[in-house]
């Protein structure tokens, strides 16, 4: 299994294997699981300072917040797996 890294903005880097979901911060349902990760210490702010406009749920129960639109999130996921399959 190779490890396929994602930047997710401002050189911040995740696993793009253990991303289970990129949304949106917008409803109430994903605002109470940033909540409760905040709460249970499993919340990474890799945003900045800057407004959240990704949330990555990843496969370890780790809410991870980023500066960068879902959309581009998931296009260098596509990306990254269309130049490992090339390879």
């Amino acid at each position: 299994m190779d490890i396929r890294l994602i930047n997710i903005g401002f050189g911040n880097i995740v696993s793009a294997n253990r991303i289970i979901s990129i949304v949106s911060p917008e409803s109430a349902p994903i605002k109470r699981i940033i909540t409760e990760a905040r709460d249970r210490n499993m919340l990474i702010d890799a945003t900045y300072g800057r407004r959240t406009r990704a949330v990555i749920i990843a496969d370890s129960d780790h809410v991870i917040l980023s500066a960068v639109q879902p959309e581009t999130v998931a296009q260098r996921v596509f990306n990254n797996k269309d130049e490992v399959s090339e390879e």
